[in-house]
């Protein structure tokens, strides 16, 4: 077996920033309909289970670092999921070929950049200066084995 060294958990969320991204991407790149579905199940898919490590594992270990700074920072990112979330749960019942649909993506696309640049430019430096690399590796390998948990139930379900 391949040994790899762990990934820290800044560079695996940073990572799973930029798979969403290139999503969106091909998202905006996609006119058939059916395409379009299958991006923004995919985009979901990803979200959902991104969103889910970082509220179980990653903010509060950010939170534990003690300061006022990483508490507000922390208040505020899971009031971004929120947000995202409250648009995900719509998306189903949208039509890729309705008129709001390329609108709700903009939406959408819009508060994931937002929320990502606030990630690498306050919340990511916050946590690589007050928890440090040992523990950043470790909450990698927690972020990592959760994701891959979450993905396969994700696709358990639709499968059934």
């Amino acid at each position: 077996m391949l040994w790899l060294p762990r990934m820290k958990a800044t560079e695996l969320l940073k990572q799973q920033h930029r798979e969403v991204m290139a999503l969106f991407k091909e998202l905006e790149n996609t006119d058939a309909s059916r395409g379009r579905r299958r991006l923004v199940d995919e985009i979901a898919k990803h979200l959902d289970a991104h969103t889910t490590i970082e509220e179980e594992i990653f903010y509060p270990a950010v939170h534990e670092a003690g300061t006022q700074k990483a508490e507000e920072i922390v208040l505020e990112a899971i009031e971004e999921h929120h947000v995202v979330k409250l648009v995900l749960e719509e998306l189903p019942s949208v039509d890729p070929g309705a008129e709001n649909f390329e609108a709700k993506m903009m939406v959408l696309k819009e508060l994931v950049e937002h929320h990502v640049e606030e990630e690498h430019s306050e919340m990511f430096p916050l946590a690589e200066k007050k928890l440090g690399k040992d523990a950043l590796q470790e909450l990698g390998e927690r972020l990592e084995a959760r994701s891959e948990e979450l993905l396969r139930a994700q696709q358990s379900r639709k499968r059934a």
